[in-house]
């Protein structure tokens, strides 16, 4: 995974996807602000709660000659309100509601997965 210039993960023992939190209106962004955006005074860092439910989702059919196999992309709703984009794993064909949890992943940063796998 390339460096970013901003935060991705909490340090903690239990990782938490990091957003940046606007101090006026509490509006909620991901992912957090690096410290050298314009309006990175306006925000504060603050962890992602652990899960949230699939708003929507799309599963993807590479062609047969990629030889992968499919995969699913959704968007999954968490306290704040915020709503993040990615890769949905553990399941099949997710189900819209279904409840994941953000995980580290080498390869895209962070992956959704069911809760209890």
């Amino acid at each position: 995974m390339p460096e970013l210039s901003y935060p991705l993960w909490s340090t903690g023992p239990e990782a938490a996807l990091l957003a940046s939190r606007d101090v006026a209106t509490g509006e909620i962004v991901f992912p957090a602000l690096p410290a050298e955006a314009p309006l990175a005074h306006r925000h504060e860092t603050v962890p992602v709660a652990d899960i949230g439910c699939v708003y929507s989702y799309t599963v993807i059919h590479p062609g047969a000659k990629t030889g992968l196999a499919p995969y699913a992309l959704g968007f999954v709703d968490f306290p704040g309100p915020v709503r993040i984009f990615g890769r949905l794993v553990g399941a099949a064909r997710p189900v819209i509601g279904a409840r994941y949890r953000a995980r580290p992943d080498a390869s895209f940063g962070y992956v959704f997965t069911t809760v209890g796998s």
